[in-house]
């Protein structure tokens, strides 16, 4: 059992950056592939980003790619995503998933998940 907790989470104007921590605790966290999720309000949970275990890959929605990051620290059990330039379309509540399979981008590949942290970008 893998139980993750969000934060970084925020309000902030168009152009600038955020910076969410997703930390796991329960079972080591180096087995793990994780992803972030976004939902915006009215509309379906979506992939955003996704790293393996060992950071070895990464994947990217394409309307974030060259603007977020996603990293990880598994001596801290902790993944990242670093998210520059945002725009009021990022607005949306962020989850992090964590699944022992490949880094997949949709959510039934993920087995747990966060609680969330609502990001607002202001215009």
């Amino acid at each position: 059992q893998v139980h993750l907790v969000e934060s970084g989470g925020g309000l902030v104007q168009a152009g600038g950056s955020l910076r969410l921590s997703c930390a796991a605790s329960g079972r080591t966290f180096s087995g793990y592939a994780v992803g972030w999720f976004r939902q915006a309000p009215g509309k379906e949970r979506e992939f955003v980003a996704a790293i393996s275990w060992n950071s070895g890959t990464t994947y990217y929605q394409d309307s974030v790619k060259g603007r977020f990051t996603i990293s990880r620290y598994n001596a801290r059990n902790t993944v990242y995503l670093q998210m520059n330039s945002l725009k009021p379309e990022d607005t949306a509540v962020y989850y992090c998933a964590a699944t022992t399979g490949a880094p997949g981008q949709r959510p039934y590949e993920y087995n747990y998940w966060g609680q969330g942290t609502q990001v607002t970008v202001s215009s």
